[in-house]
């Protein structure tokens, strides 16, 4: 073997809907379970900031949240924690299938078949659960703000523009990815 080549990426082959490289579907999921490994620590730290019964910096007592705010603080991080390790226990087997896959075929050192439609069905499932982490982590942090800042039905204004920008970018986020995903699905 040259060893020049030892640099070249790994390239796998797909069976069942064309040939294709599957080195970037591997690097892909990389990314994907690494972005779900830091949304899974700010869980766990948005539990740990809000306690409940704490009142809020706005400094008024009608402001602070009550306990239902708190319980859905708890509920909104516990189904963001699961949708997070859904997706990334999806991403791991995808993963943890080319290589085995990869490690039986001696011949060709690089070269695993997968089936491209088990392929795209799992990783738009890892996807989707990454979405929807994200849409219970955004909830979850909402009640954080009100833990901390004060209910936006009280008109905290640091409270409402905290929530603003937080729904604007994390929304504008998420239509971006899910654009991109429609986009390499469809390509």
């Amino acid at each position: 073997m040259d060893p020049s080549e030892d640099n070249q990426p790994k390239e796998y082959a797909m069976s069942g809907g064309g040939g294709g490289m599957t080195s970037i579907h591997v690097t892909a999921l990389d990314g994907l379970v690494n972005v779900n490994s830091l949304f899974t620590i700010a869980v766990f730290v948005g539990v740990s900031i809000a306690a409940p019964g704490q009142r809020s910096l706005e400094g008024r007592s009608t402001c602070d949240a009550g306990p239902d705010v708190a319980r859905n603080l708890l509920v909104f991080e516990v189904v963001s924690f699961s949708f997070f390790l859904f997706s990334s226990l999806v991403a791991q087997g995808l993963k943890l299938a080319i290589n085995l896959l990869n490690s039986n075929d001696v011949d060709e050192a690089f070269r695993a078949h997968i089936n491209a439609r088990v392929l795209r069905l799992g990783m738009l499932a890892s996807a989707v659960g990454s979405v929807m982490g994200c849409l219970f982590l955004l909830l979850s942090m909402v009640d954080v703000i009100q833990i901390r800042l004060g209910l936006l039905s009280c008109g905290s204004q640091s409270a409402v523009r905290a929530v603003a920008t937080l729904v604007t970018l994390v929304c504008t986020a998420l239509a971006v990815y899910i654009a991109t995903i429609f986009y390499a699905f469809t390509h």
